[in-house]
């Protein structure tokens, strides 16, 4: 099956499926709710700066399984570009199949095509699954801690 799932990048034709698998990851995670006219926006954002930021969808069969984004930041620590990987998400039904790997991969294909000097990712603390698919995948965690304000 995997053989047959296409890595491509989002169109603004793919919003409504993206919608539907940021409500998924969104009802995961704690510190975010699913709102999908916010959703939209915020694909919308993505998809129209594709030099500073990339969003990637898993295709299979016309329908789309799974997702990821990222953008770019300047760091000073290392003295140029990052980028801040977001949304990544798979169906369920397709998980454990490498695809959410292949994703992975193709974004930091893109990062590296952009220059970039580190990648970084936040995850949900109680999402254990995604916690060991990061450290599975060589992402290593840090000592900083994440705040935000609204």
């Amino acid at each position: 099956m995997v053989s047959q799932v296409v890595i491509r990048k989002a169109l603004p034709e793919d919003i409504g499926q993206l919608t539907g698998l940021l409500n998924i990851l969104f009802s995961i995670e704690a510190d975010f709710s699913p709102d999908e006219s916010k959703q939209r926006r915020g694909l919308e954002l993505m998809l129209a700066d594709p030099e500073q930021r990339c969003a990637l969808v898993a295709e299979y069969q016309g329908e789309i399984i799974g997702m990821c984004t990222a953008q770019l930041l300047i760091s000073t620590a290392e003295g140029g570009k990052a980028a801040l990987i977001e949304d990544v998400v798979v169906t369920e039904r397709f998980r454990d199949n490498g695809i959410g790997q292949e994703l992975m991969s193709a974004i930091e294909e893109w990062a590296n095509n952009q220059d970039v000097k580190r990648l970084e990712l936040l995850a949900d603390r109680a999402n254990t699954p995604a916690l060991e698919f990061y450290r599975k995948n060589n992402w290593h965690q840090t000592q900083l801690v994440c705040f935000h304000k609204k």
